[in-house]
């Protein structure tokens, strides 16, 4: 697959790159004021964010159908077939009907609504039993089975390492490389792993397996003498037959059992006293147990101490650096990558749990890769300088929220477009957590029974899709939420100056309006909740993953050098501006049709596909369509731009189908753009299932959704980040073809590549350091212009955030790291091509972060 190089990259940022990077100034504005708080604090019309509303149903007799139908289920009720049937659904003389198995649910959200404020019910129809049928005559006996294949040859190489492989007769298999191997007799399917031979016989180098030939068959042991025969006893006189007792009841089936520190009794069912229990403690410990599991066992045997520089003062500002140098008074091609993390604050008065961290940066003719607070924000405010991100300590002071975080997102792909994270707190309230350059404050509120558990943000943050959990109805749902972008500190409702806010400028050539639903640069200043996505037979959602498969780039005008479409094509408004996305208009390819959401619940073992295709369907008919220009009317209310699912239900997302795992998922992802288009979904045992999707640009169907491999990986994998580059390998694009795996079981890092197929995949890179006690979650950093290489760990019982170097840094602006000379190399220890790049010590436990060249 073509690479896109830095050039391209160079042209899409334009020529003012240099003063844009965290820091150096963005726009007329420099970032010095900050935007609204959004919705709540908003000058415009505004209405609640849309919960589910009730209406009074009353109750219909059965008149269409006839004496054969049974009632199995009334409305929002469950039920569950063992077969394919017809199901009807309605009331009086309106019904609607689908053929059905498995578990079903008796609602609207299955069937539509065939009559508004009734209640409904469903009904299968009970057929008289046919006379069966004579016996068939009884089958020619079968013929012998064949003998199974031999074994393969001694020296057939049968797998890769991470990989598994099937021999249909014992073999013996030998595990390893160079010299040193471990063997065992393997017969049908295996795993070519650590864990499978038992242990690692050459630590930190990729092995694989291969045939010894078949295995020798061990000689029989001798069959036992027999005993001898005992001597009859006398046979006693026979006494009177007792009267026979009547059979007793058969036993009732045992109820099934509560699961200690889950939601689900052992049949999979929600217990609803667990569930309500757990809701308001997931950003807890209690809630991190629940959804992350448990603290790894693994001692530090056989792992090493890896190599760490030491710290070298930046004498221009704050902080440290630890590659390159000397220290130059030019800041060169000066980028730095920052990471929102969430965490559980040790003291929840003087810490909301969200904090920001500087990963790395070039700067000065100095790479620094320790994680630490941004020099930026050092002076900005109270002097806790990043330890409390500055947008979430406003949401305190407006009364929103007091922090708790249960997920931080961004979108991802190509850099620079994701300029900032949003944050879910356990309240429900949704807000950004912006940077010291890309700071707009926009925020909505869920309803109180509506508990967010996950996040994630379409590719160019048209939509943000949070798993909740509805403690009222018991049931899961995705709550989706639009998205614009816009200028920094500038106000949606108002394009001129006014109070605290600038007047619209040129702002990285975002849009000068406010277009929800369309893609953006990622520095939100606009959401609205525009409803709620059932999940059918899944009640506790724990992860979220979504791609609309469309490649960021394609946003980016040639004609402009790269710049992103916004600004040259603002206002919409404009009859031919608008038509040049329509049709085979000029603009036609440069937005987002269709997408796939995939929800994993841990407890019920599912997941589930989403149909994004009618939400960006009816959206993008209303921006390029013919008709009014409907988005002009921006406000929260149903009937104001976006629309509402209540006001437009055409566009609610729909269920493409929900699959049963053998094992509980612990973590998802997907790809992000591309000619294969995969679902990667980990579990607990340690296995990261592939899953097809289709051609998501254009649709995902149910017959997509199908399994196309597994990869063997570490035990509890609780965190899958997207790979940003290669150190080895420049061919592959990363973002689409490479994913890094955080074990937690095994505190260890795994980069899982694919075939060029997606069916397939292998562990190429492991990383291990002494100093890894409880890795949750882990994040590749970008790379802008410049390489990194850098990854950061969310450290959760450590309380650090740690950063870990896997490759050279190159300066592109030349200077101590330069590209001539090979750039900065690692030092390695041992076999592994890495080094420690330093850790922060968070004032809690870090288990979640999201990081990004800001611009």
């Amino acid at each position: 697959m073509k690479v896109t190089d830095k050039s391209a990259l160079l042209l899409f940022v334009a020529a003012g790159a240099l003063a844009g990077c965290g820091g150096g100034g963005s726009g007329s504005s420099g970032g010095g004021g900050f935007a609204a708080l959004g919705a709540e604090t908003s000058t415009a019309p505004a209405a609640a964010a849309p919960a589910e509303t009730t209406a009074t149903k009353e109750a219909a007799p059965i008149s269409k159908l006839d004496s054969s139908w049974t009632k199995v289920a009334d409305e929002n009720q469950s039920f569950v077939l063992s077969s394919a049937q017809v199901v009807q659904y309605g009331a009086n003389d309106t019904y609607t009907n689908k053929s059905l198995s498995g578990t079903v649910a008796c609602s609207n959200a299955t069937f539509g609504d065939p009559l508004q404020y009734v209640a409904k019910a469903c009904y299968v129809q009970t057929a008289t039993a046919p006379a069966p049928a004579p016996a068939p005559p009884p089958p020619p006996p079968p013929p012998p089975a064949p003998a199974p294949a031999p074994a393969p040859a001694a020296g057939t190489r049968l797998a890769g390492e991470g990989s598994s492989f099937s021999v249909a007769s014992a073999t013996l298999v030998q595990y390893g490389a160079g010299s040193s191997w471990v063997q065992k007799t393997v017969t049908g399917t295996a795993n070519c792993t650590n864990e499978y031979f038992g242990k690692d016989p050459v630590p930190f180098v990729v092995k694989a397996c291969y045939s010894l030939g078949a295995a020798t068959a061990p000689a029989p042991a001798p069959a036992p003498a027999p005993a001898p025969a005992p001597a009859p006893a006398p046979a006693p006189a026979p006494a009177p037959a007792p009267a026979p007792a009547p059979a007793p009841a058969p036993a009732p089936a045992p109820a099934p059992a509560p699961v200690s520190g889950d939601v689900v009794d052992s049949a999979g069912n929600v217990q609803a006293s667990a569930y309500r229990a757990m809701a308001p403690v997931l950003a807890k410990a209690e809630g991190i147990a629940y959804r992350y599991g448990n603290a790894p066992s693994v001692n530090n045997t056989g792992i090493p101490t890896l190599f760490k520089r030491a710290d070298q003062t930046m004498s221009y500002h704050a902080g440290t650096w630890q590659v390159g140098g000397p220290v130059l008074a030019d800041a060169g091609l000066y980028s730095t990558n920052q990471a929102h993390v969430g965490f559980v604050a040790d003291n929840t008065t003087l810490r909301m749990g969200v904090g920001d961290l500087q990963v790395s940066a070039i700067d000065h003719n100095t790479f620094a890769q320790a994680p630490q607070l941004p020099w930026q924000e050092a002076a900005a405010w109270d002097g806790s300088a990043g330890r409390t991100n500055y947008n979430v300590s406003t949401y305190k002071d407006a009364g929103l929220t007091t922090g708790e975080p249960v997920a931080v997102a961004r979108c991802g792909g190509r850099t620079g477009f994701c300029a900032t994270s949003l944050v879910a707190f356990n309240n429900g309230l949704i807000g950004t957590a912006g940077s010291n350059t890309a700071n707009n404050r926009g925020s909505v509120k869920l309803p109180a029974n509506k508990v967010p558990t996950g996040m994630a943000i379409t590719n160019t943050s048209e939509y943000a899709l949070v798993t909740v959990w509805d403690t009222t109805a018991l049931k899961g749902q995705v709550a989706v939420i639009s998205l614009a972008g816009l200028c920094n500190n500038c106000d949606p409702y108002n394009p001129a100056q006014n109070g605290s806010y600038d007047a619209w400028y040129d702002w990285w050539h975002e849009w000068m309006g406010v277009y929800p639903g369309l893609p953006n640069m990622g520095n939100i200043a606009f959401m609205k909740v525009l409803g709620y996505i059932d999940l059918p037979g899944m009640n506790a959602p724990t992860e979220i993953a979504v791609t609309t498969g469309f490649d960021q780039f394609q946003t980016a005008l040639p004609e402009k050098y790269g710049e992103f479409m916004g600004q040259t094509y603002s206002p919409l408004t404009d009859a031919a501006k608008r038509a040049s996305f329509s049709g085979s208009g000029s603009n036609a390819n440069r937005y987002a049709k269709s997408g796939v959401a995939v929800v994993i619940s841990k407890s019920e073992k599912k997941a589930a596909f989403i149909d994004l295709k009618p939400l960006f369907s009816y959206v993008n008919s209303v921006y390029f369509g013919t008709g009014p220009t409907e988005f002009t009317n921006l406000g929260q209310a149903d009937n104001q731009w976006p629309y509402t699912f209540a006001n437009k239900p055409q566009q609610t997302p729909t269920v493409i189908t929900t699959v049963a795992l053998d094992s509980k998922p612990t973590a998802v992802k997907t790809t992000i753009f591309g000619n294969v288009h995969r679902a990667w979904i980990a579990t607990e045992e340690g296995s990261l299932r592939i899953y097809g999707l289709g051609n998501v640009p254009t649709g995902t169907t149910v017959t997509d959704v199908v399994e196309k491999g597994r990869v063997a990986i570490g035990k509890n994998p609780t965190s899958l980040a997207i790979s940003k580059i290669d150190p080895e390998n420049k061919t592959i694009e990363p973002l689409n073809q490479q994913v890094l795996v955080a074990s937690r079981g095994d505190r260890k890092i795994q980069w899982v590549r694919f075939a060029g197929d997606g069916n397939s995949g292998s562990v190429v890179r492991t990383l291990q350091d002494s100093r890894i006690v409880d890795p949750i979650a882990v994040e590749d950093a970008d790379n802008f212009a410049s390489d990194n290489m850098v990854l950061s760990i969310a450290d959760y019982t450590g309380k650090v955030v740690s950063n870990y170097r896997y490759g050279s840094v190159v300066f592109a602006g030349g200077g101590a790291c330069s590209a001539s000379s090979g750039g900065c190399p690692v030092q390695p220890t041992g076999g592994m091509n890495m080094e420690f790049g330093g850790s922060f010590t968070m004032e809690g436990r870090p288990f979640t972060l999201r990081s990004a060249n800001v611009p």
